[in-house]
């Protein structure tokens, strides 16, 4: 095998050809970016829109994510919306509660829009919360500053589940108003990125009544309670479900599911406690919607990768703990990823941050690659390496990249 050469390691080759390296026309500039969310509100006509798999020319983000050939990877941060930048701040102050910007249309569609404007990133995320439609099926909660989220009634027996019932969408309407609305602003120059949180996380807020640092109740309700626990997870792949769907149907490319405490359980754990539900999920959605690409991200999901490519998701996101050779490794070409740059390399100089993602791009190789942090953006991020981060996704050229890496190989003495 030929190595891939870079600053900080080598990445094992894993047959990437140049011959393979295709190049899409790069990304359109457009001169509606910085329209005012006043003239989002002006018609109220609605916005038909598709499943992902009946577009001609995806955005390159999905055409990433589907193992297509491109000429970049395409870049976007989870968290990419949040405090680390000032304009957030400043609408955080006049609309302090979360739950108002994360549920009102035009707060929503603004937040989401912020970075797009400042960096312009490939995936335009919606301001959201794994937590959202928890009330659309009979879970109310509650944000609170110093706690975070708290559900009064956890559910840990069989008269809880009695407050469970059918997702009604209705009552999330203003998540579909809001991708419509964000991918008729964006149109086709970036990807529209829903999200949901996968079954065991969400049931792990529902059963501890808000964050935990242990898992204990859920975990001993695994063996306690073992048919509640279950009830309850089928019922969260349900609702899930129809609202992943409703997602795709109102805008949204591609769907990130974040089973973000999947990684605090042992592997033969998650086996039967995260990963059959996320694979119904997967499935049903494939029904309705089959080339719409699906992203399964874990916190902490070194010893869960191979397992993880068992549910069937089109991408795997590697958090900055997996080398990413190793993850390309094990879970082969025929699948994406997405990662994994360290969030802390944000921290650092530019240059260092520059090496980063080109050691992180080589690795993952030209084909199936989503460029993203491990993690979410950190607080105090600063905005310039933010900005510089997308710079240099944009500047990247897999044919060049090609020609780098023959010219670094060694040659053979006869």
């Amino acid at each position: 095998m030929s190595n891939f050469a870079s600053p900080a390691s080598a990445c094992t080759s894993l047959g990437w050809k140049s011959s393979s390296f295709l190049l899409d026309s790069p990304l359109k500039s457009t001169n509606s970016i910085n329209l005012l969310v006043s003239a989002r509100r002006v018609s109220n006509k609605p916005i038909s829109v598709a499943c992902s798999s009946s577009l001609s020319d995806p955005p390159l983000l999905v055409k990433a994510a589907r193992g297509d050939p491109v000429s970049r990877p395409p870049a976007w941060m989870m968290r990419q919306a949040g405090r680390y930048m000032a304009v957030y701040r400043k609408l955080a102050e006049k609309y302090p509660s979360f739950r108002e910007r994360s549920e009102t249309t035009d707060l929503i569609v603004e937040i989401s829009l912020q970075p797009w404007e400042a960096f312009h990133p490939d995936g335009v995320i919606i301001f959201s919360d794994i937590l959202t439609p928890l009330p659309a099926f009979g879970i109310p909660f509650d944000i609170e500053d110093v706690r975070g989220p708290v559900i009064h009634s956890p559910i840990r027996s069989e008269e809880g589940l009695k407050a469970l019932h059918p997702i009604d969408l209705e009552k999330v309407n203003f998540v579909g108003e809001s991708l419509k609305l964000l991918r008729k602003e964006v149109e086709s120059s970036a990807a529209i990125l829903g999200f949901v949180g996968a079954p065991w996380t969400i049931a792990t807020y529902i059963v501890e009544g808000g964050t935990t640092r242990t898992y204990t109740t859920i975990k001993r309700m695994c063996y306690t309670a073992p048919h509640v626990l279950k009830t309850l997870l089928s019922h969260l792949t349900e609702a899930i479900s129809e609202y992943i769907i409703y997602q795709i149907e109102h805008g949204a490319h591609c769907i990130q599911i974040f089973d973000s405490w999947g990684g605090q359980l042992p592997p033969d754990m998650w086996e039967s406690w995260s990963k059959p539900y996320i694979q119904k999920i997967v499935s049903t959605v494939r029904g309705k919607c089959p080339e719409t690409p699906l992203v399964l991200y874990i916190n902490g999901n070194g010893g869960l990768l191979e397992r993880m490519k068992g549910t069937g998701v089109d991408v795997i996101g590697l958090d900055w703990t997996v080398d990413m050779a190793d993850g390309r490794n094990r879970l082969g070409t025929d699948i994406s990823v997405q990662g994994n740059v360290d969030p802390a390399y944000l921290f650092s100089t530019l240059p260092a941050l520059t090496e980063e993602i080109q050691r992180v791009v080589k690795c993952a190789g030209p084909r199936g690659h989503i460029l993203n942090l491990g993690h979410g953006v950190l607080v105090g991020t600063p905005e310039e390496a933010v900005a510089h981060f997308f710079d240099v996704a944009r500047s990247l050229n897999f044919d060049t990249l090609s020609q780098d890496l023959t010219a670094q190989e060694p040659k053979l003495v006869a």
